[in-house]
């Protein structure tokens, strides 16, 4: 039934699971069977809603559940806001290890109330937004995190991954092992929130946004910075991936697209410095290598050929971030981690404080100047408020359709010649009614003299006629007249 519905209608695919229940797996199977869906959710359900009782019983359940408030957390409330268009969704940027500061942002999102029904990410983004997606548990995320970047940390496994630097510095198999490790063989599509992530085509020269496949693949892809790892290769295609910040390192436009109300982006990029030194029309090496060797010359800040390179490779990234700083569905955050690195994962409880903080801060601004009861306002309160607007507009308007109608001229009539096929068009200027009467008696006269010959000599008669062209009939007209 639901096959045979209009196109536009949005079907998504509910998947319930019990509360002690084992997590979602093998959803690929369901969706390959339905592939009419165009989305699906995951809900964890109490077991009243498994439960068999009788009717009366289950009246009076329910009503004793109604008389509770609203639980905005929970996996149904994420059902209604979806399906109703009010969707929030999370969106962390990359930016390397201080990307851990997302971690305590959304502890303070949790405290602070803000539910959460999309999440997606890219670079480390990818990764953290992966791991609360799957968990949907701060501490549980936190414990994972932590393990992680304390793993990168190890310059052991650095070393032994070293290679020669024809792709990239390092084979990538050790950080494969790293991320694999993290998810196993999770698929994006069993993951408890609807999840995507971003990858730069190079293959194509085109952003790939994932959601659905290999979750620790996609996401490693979302994480090759060009030099150190090699990309990846799409299982599906086998073009190569690389890491997503290079097209968009904060895909809040992407969640707005997959129908989110309200988009949460966190940002967590470097900040280029713009007090460079002004050297000129050109540029000594030998002249560089002198200041920076001789400790008392003046330290001049000059860009080298890897920061060059770097630059370039994020210069879509600005404008984009731009546009989603300036874009009213989107609620911008950037924590003050400027001062870390892109390779410090060992301050990882350090950057998750300074996140947390900075985080509880903002979300205590929004609850008093109901940013945040904006944002949890439902759409359809909005949309009757336009519609008023529109049935109380008074410059409103009366057009009278019959009035237009009448205006168009007649469609002129045409008569057809039986003998030759041609459209005479009789107009009242070029022929009298009295004309036409003669026309008229000459067809029936021919008629009559065709049905009395024979077939052979008829169909003589018919090849050898010439045609009747307007002019030659009003000549004969006359003459008979």
């Amino acid at each position: 039934m639901l096959e045979n519905t209009a196109v536009r209608a949005q079907k998504q695919l509910i998947l319930l699971h019990k509360e002690d229940g084992p997590p979602p797996s093998r959803t690929v199977e369901w969706l390959n069977m339905r592939s009419w869906c165009s989305g699906h959710l995951h809900l964890s359900c109490p077991h009243r809603v498994f439960s068999k009782r009788s009717l009366p019983k289950l009246i009076e359940m329910y009503e004793r559940v109604s008389q509770k408030p609203p639980d905005r957390h929970c996996d149904f409330s994420r059902l209604a806001r979806v399906l109703t268009g009010n969707a929030i969704a999370l969106v962390l940027g990359g930016g390397g290890a201080r990307g851990c500061s997302q971690v305590g942002i959304i502890k303070a999102l949790i405290e602070s109330g803000i539910p959460i029904d999309m999440v997606g990410g890219t670079s480390i983004g990818a990764f953290m937004g992966a791991l609360y997606a799957e968990e949907r548990s701060f501490n549980r995320m936190k414990i994972r995190a932590r393990e992680w970047c304390m793993d990168m940390t190890s310059v052991f496994k650095k070393v032994l991954d070293l290679t020669y630097p024809i792709t990239s510095m390092f084979s990538g198999a050790a950080f494969n092992s790293s991320i694999s490790c993290i998810f196993k063989d999770k698929q994006i599509e069993d993951l408890w929130i609807p999840y995507f992530n971003i990858t730069t085509d190079i293959t194509a020269s085109a952003m790939r946004v994932h959601t659905d496949g290999s979750l620790w693949r996609y996401v490693r892809a979302s994480m090759s910075l060009s030099g150190y790892m090699p990309p990846l290769c799409d299982p599906k295609d086998g073009h190569l991936l690389m890491d997503g910040g290079y097209i968009n390192n904060l895909p809040a436009d992407v969640a707005q697209s997959m129908g989110a109300k309200v988009v949460l982006a966190i940002d967590v990029g470097s900040r280029d410095e713009t007090d460079l030194t002004n050297y000129g029309d050109s540029l000594s090496g030998w002249w560089l290598l002198w200041k920076r060797w001789n400790p008392l010359a003046v330290k001049v800040k000059v860009l080298n050929m890897a920061e060059i390179q770097t630059r370039l490779a994020y210069v879509c990234c600005v404008r984009q971030l731009e546009l989603v700083k300036n874009n009213d569905y989107c609620e911008y955050i950037r924590p003050p981690i400027d001062r870390y690195g892109t390779l410090e994962f060992g301050k990882f409880d350090e950057i998750c404080d300074v996140g947390y903080q900075h985080g509880k801060t903002v979300f205590n601004v929004w609850g008093r100047s109901g940013v945040i009861d904006k944002m949890l306002k439902d759409r359809q309160e909005t949309c009757k408020s336009k519609t008023s607007d529109i049935n109380t507009c008074p410059n409103a308007s009366f057009t009278d359709l019959a009035e237009i109608v009448s205006r168009i001229e007649p469609v002129k009539h045409f008569v057809m010649d039986d003998e030759s096929d041609y459209q005479t068009e009789y107009e009242d200027e070029d022929i009298l009614d009295s004309q036409k009467e003669d026309y008229l008696n000459f067809l029936s006269a021919q008629n009559n003299e065709d049905v009395s010959d024979s077939d052979e000599e008829g169909e003589m008669r018919l090849r050898q006629r010439p045609t009747v062209k307007r002019r030659q009939v009003t000549d004969r007209t006359q003459e008979n007249s």
